[in-house]
């Protein structure tokens, strides 16, 4: 009897070790499962926020180089002068490429930051005179968008774009006659007489004011001088060019301010003579936007002159 009893307990507990052994065994092979569909989710993000899968594949032969510039050009977004210039670098290092379109639609912007993009579209060009840069405009070219366009070889336009607002803009706010309402006391305390300068919670400081003036009238002479310069005798001055003024882009041709009517096609095909496009625009991803956007931030909270700053608007 006492061996039949213990017979049937190694028995039952063989069936209880095997029975914990697949448990074991069906938890493994989840976590493992689930591990799998993780990595899976997690690339997809990657892909659609842009942390991955940038490049295009390559196309034998000669091809036109397209670099994007879009939206407001400023040090932290997409249309940034690094992000810009590093493409147009990519673009003309390229042994196959055969032109350069830069292809924008942009409001305008920094001035510095357009000046920085001009000044790199001269020396590449310099660098590499026997391939050309077009600039392509697709719904707006103003101010910052149009400071940069003035560096190409040629301008193209479509006969409804917005093109020109030669012109710079310091905007503000004031917010004393609000406080006074709420009887509110401005309390600031400096060391240097404008180290609080266009305060937009003190009375506005006529000095100050002036000379926030000429300086956008010094930037103004700058930007003139680079559209002058860009566009030669193909500019037709009238009054009012240099005034803030946008025009039609059929109208800009006949300005002289762009050269003809054409699409990021059709100059790829009837000027440029190489159909086959390959974006060099720099993708950001989300973390590199992310880390950007914080670092801008962090900035701003210790330059008492963020809340100004002249735009080509």
């Amino acid at each position: 009897m006492p061996d039949e009893n213990n017979w049937e307990r190694q028995t039952l507990e063989k069936l209880a070790l095997s029975a914990l052994q697949e448990q074991r065994r069906a938890r493994h092979w989840g976590i493992f499962f689930k591990l799998l569909t993780f990595i899976f989710l997690f690339l997809v993000l990657f892909s659609i926020m842009g942390w991955i899968g940038h490049g295009e594949p390559p196309i034998a032969g000669k091809h036109t180089a397209l670099v994007e510039l879009r939206g407001v050009i400023g040090p932290d977004g997409d249309a940034s002068a690094d992000n810009i210039i590093s493409g147009l670098q990519e673009a003309f290092k390229d042994k196959n490429t055969k032109g350069v379109i830069l292809r924008i639609n942009s409001p305008g912007g920094s001035p510095v930051q357009a000046g920085q993009i001009y000044d790199e579209i001269r020396r590449l060009r310099a660098l590499y005179p026997a391939i050309p840069l077009y600039a392509v405009v697709d719904d707006i070219c103003a101010s910052g968008g149009y400071y940069v366009a003035a560096a190409a070889d040629k301008i193209y336009v479509d006969k409804a774009s917005i093109v020109g607002s030669i012109g710079v803009i310091m905007d503000g706010f004031g917010f004393t006659g609000t406080m006074e309402k709420l009887g509110v006391d401005r309390r600031v305390l400096t060391a240097g007489e404008n180290k609080a300068f266009l305060d937009p919670f003190s009375p506005v400081n006529k000095d100050q004011q002036q000379y926030a003036e000429q300086m956008l009238e010094e930037i103004h002479g700058q930007f003139i001088q680079v559209v002058r310069q860009g566009r030669g005798q193909r500019l037709k001055e009238i009054p009012g060019m240099f005034s803030g003024l946008v025009w039609t882009g059929e109208k800009s041709v006949s300005l002289g301010l762009a050269d003809g009517l054409g699409s990021m096609d059709s100059v790829a095909r009837d000027v440029i003579k190489a159909e086959d496009i390959v974006d060099f625009t720099p993708r950001e991803g989300f973390a590199e936007r992310f880390a950007k956007r914080l670092g801008a931030a962090a900035a701003q909270n210790f330059n008492p002159l963020s809340r100004y700053g002249a735009l080509l608007h």
